[in-house]
């Protein structure tokens, strides 16, 4: 038996119908993978994806003890001092600027006393994000503070070592160390 010969499908012009059907098709698309991928929503949820390619500005201490007093903010330290390499002292030796910033804005959206008790010094957990690479201050814990986190922020649920987390529209951590705030700032928190 020989092989029947099929019909050629006939080929039609796009219509204008097609066109805007396509149109409507890559703007839905755009959206979608606008959505994915922006920071702090999606597929890059996590405030360690979607801050992987920010460009990181350090700063000296004596650079962000200005900063910290023409915003109000104070900082202590139980040593007194500010090296880096002295677990009793708080340094903000090659913190992020965006962090400094972070702080000012928590206090100018608060209307809160900051306090400092915790910066870029030894003493802290290693990582990434963390005090020594210029992510994380310490707040003291204080009754308007503890109150505009708990009421402005999203609860997220606990750290790894049980510490409660809230998280600022801006992706911010703020975790509750029990005595004090541990806060990451992935940015300015919208300086």
């Amino acid at each position: 038996m020989q092989p029947v010969p099929q019909p050629v499908a006939q080929l039609r012009t796009p219509s204008r119908r097609t066109y805007g059907s396509v149109r409507s098709v890559l703007t839905a698309l755009a959206l979608v993978l606008g959505a994915l991928f922006a920071p702090g929503f999606g597929a890059l949820s996590t405030a360690g994806d979607a801050h992987a390619a920010v460009t990181v500005t350090k700063i000296s201490h004596a650079t962000a003890t200005s900063m910290f007093r023409s915003s109000g903010i104070t900082w202590s330290s139980s040593g007194g001092c500010s090296d880096r390499n002295n677990a009793t002292c708080t340094s903000f030796e090659q913190l992020n600027q965006a962090t400094a910033q972070g702080a000012q804005t928590l206090k100018s959206a608060s209307g809160c006393a900051l306090n400092i008790t915790g910066g870029t010094e030894t003493g802290h957990a290693s990582g990434t994000y963390s005090h020594w690479n210029g992510y994380k201050l310490d707040f003291a814990k204080g009754t308007c503070v503890t109150n505009y986190v708990k009421n402005t922020f999203t609860y997220i649920g606990l750290r790894g070592d049980g510490a409660p987390q809230w998280k600022s529209g801006a992706g911010n951590v703020y975790a509750d160390e029990g005595n004090h705030w541990d806060v990451t700032f992935y940015n300015c928190g919208g300086c």
